[in-house]
């Protein structure tokens, strides 16, 4: 088996049977925020898209990147559709132009079979809210001799399915880097700040470990991140002057904590890079530059502010297609938007509990989750959540009929938040959830009680086994410290001589001393 990097994470799997090309993206993501790091533009792309499977593991830009997708992924191509509750990527693939589809069940193994050969696929499929735009998931392939398992950044909950299915996989491709927007945006202390980044990047590393472990592959690729800021206004975020809290570590720096945690076979690829896998064994691993290292380490700063200037004519390109920042108030479109969703969602509104202010340039509008309006403000009032968001992107967000801020606004970081109190899952969920048919899905799957009936012993502590949160099994990814439970796979915290969860209201743990 031959695993291409093709950046972020992007890989094209070729074998005997067939190639599939998995995640390719190139353009830039998230109102131009996010770009591939390393760059991946240069690549042959007429023959990586020549492929005879495609696999796009989900909705967010950095995955799904449909210009890229149009112009160069052969449409003949069988595309390997994860079992998602809401079809919107499937829709979205139709209307590119790609027309054959196997169709897979969430964690079953199945044999595809082509004019060269035949594959065992599985696809896990996450439908929790909080996985990416209502679905993320990760691919696992054999050939009948190499088991690759692309998890990019998905999240699995049961891992015990693969061994069932493949036995011993030999490559595992998976998300160590952060992919989120805290706490950078938040107004907090300079000191607060920093000291939640710290954590976060080293949470987020943790996690990635604990997948490691968890899976037992041989070798080891971190991908799917970081991305890499280009414009002037966002550069600080790139971790290229040795900030301890910045939550973007790239791959060296994991791999240099894998190694230091007794792990040695961590491999660096960079788009271009070929690794050929016969079974377990590692047959070579070449890359398109001498040193990929130094990209990384000594000559990065340099080579993020020439990749900026190469790319300044696309940055530019891209934000000439927002909409215009000055025009009519943004109150009655939001208004016509919003309100219709706020309806149909009980448990998602009442979850939010408060009223949340927008702070659109001069103009000033609350979205009213207990009384499910959009409205102005009330002199002198008090909000619990708030967002300050320039109202080009949220004109551009409604003339596209964009039912994701999160895959938009937010994940640009261009923008500025506040809160009084702990993270409210329901809010971001809302703002992922802008249509008819996800708004349903989410607030059913909020309706739905949690599985709390098995406990483990962790500790001296015996607490139920699956997280409040979403279910993940805190056998595995449960860590006490002191009265603190953490769940690695979310970050999220309890208090366990009481149950109470220190990072959102409700959730509450079952816990006792053992």
């Amino acid at each position: 088996m031959q695993v291409t990097s093709v950046g972020h994470a992007g890989f094209r799997i070729d074998s005997s049977a067939g190639s599939i090309l998995c995640d390719p993206w190139v353009n830039p993501a998230y109102f131009a925020s996010w770009f591939p790091f390393p760059d991946n533009s240069q690549l042959d792309w007429d023959a990586l898209g020549d492929c005879e499977y495609l696999y796009v593991s989900h909705l967010h830009a950095d995955h799904f990147d449909p210009r890229h997708l149009a112009a160069y992924v052969n449409k003949d191509a069988v595309v390997l559709l994860p079992d998602f509750p809401v079809p919107d990527l499937r829709r979205a693939l139709e209307a590119l132009g790609f027309h054959r589809f196997f169709e897979t069940t969430d964690s079953v193994k199945h044999r595809v079979s082509g004019p060269k050969g035949d594959l065992d696929v599985m696809i896990i499929a996450l439908r929790a809210p909080a996985d990416g735009p209502i679905g993320d998931s990760g691919l696992i392939v054999s050939d009948g001799e190499t088991v690759a398992f692309d998890m990019n950044d998905a999240r699995p909950i049961d891992l015990d399915v693969i061994d069932a299915n493949f036995g011993h996989v030999d490559v595992h491709m998976l998300q160590y880097s952060g992919a989120i927007w805290y706490p950078m945006v938040y107004d907090m202390p300079d000191r607060a700040k920093e000291a939640f980044g710290v954590q976060k990047r080293q949470r987020q590393m943790d996690r990635c470990r604990q997948y490691v472990a968890a899976v037992g592959a041989t070798w080891v690729v971190p991908s799917a991140g970081p991305p890499c800021f280009l414009d002037d206004a966002l550069r600080q975020l790139n971790d290229d002057h040795g900030d301890p809290a910045n939550i973007f570590p790239d791959q060296v720096v994991f791999l240099d904590q894998l190694r230091r945690n007794g792990h040695d076979r961590g491999l660096l690829m960079i788009p271009g890079s070929v690794a050929e896998f016969t079974g377990s064994q590692l047959d070579s691993l070449t890359h398109p530059v001498p040193d990929p290292e130094s990209i990384f380490t000594t000559g990065k700063a340099d080579y993020i502010a020439d990749y900026a200037r190469r790319m300044a004519p696309v940055l530019a390109a891209e934000k000439a297609r927002w909409a215009p920042a000055a025009g009519e108030p943004l109150l009655e479109p939001l208004r016509a938007r919003l309100e219709p969703i706020m309806l149909q969602s009980d448990q998602i509104c009442d979850g939010i509990g408060y009223p949340v202010e927008l702070r659109l340039g001069q103009e000033s509008v609350v979205l009213d989750f207990p009384k499910r309006t959009v409205r102005e403000a009330i002199p002198d009032e008090k909000f619990r959540y708030g967002f300050e968001i320039a109202p080009e992107l949220v004109r551009t967000v409604l003339r596209d009929d964009e039912p994701d801020w999160v895959n938009t606004i937010f994940l640009s970081t261009r923008f500025r938040a506040w809160r009084v109190g702990g993270y409210n899952e329901y809010l971001y969920t809302f703002f992922k959830c802008l249509t008819d048919e996800r708004i349903a899905y989410a607030d059913g799957w909020f309706a739905e009680a949690h599985d709390d009936s098995a406990s483990i012993t962790l500790d001296g502590w015996e607490i139920q086994r699956r997280c409040p949160h979403l279910k993940a099994d805190l056998s595995k990814f449960g860590v006490v410290d002191g009265t603190t439970l953490t769940c690695n796979l979310h970050g999220w915290s309890w208090n366990l001589t009481n149950g109470r969860c220190l990072t959102s209201k409700g959730h509450e743990l079952r816990s006792a001393k053992a």
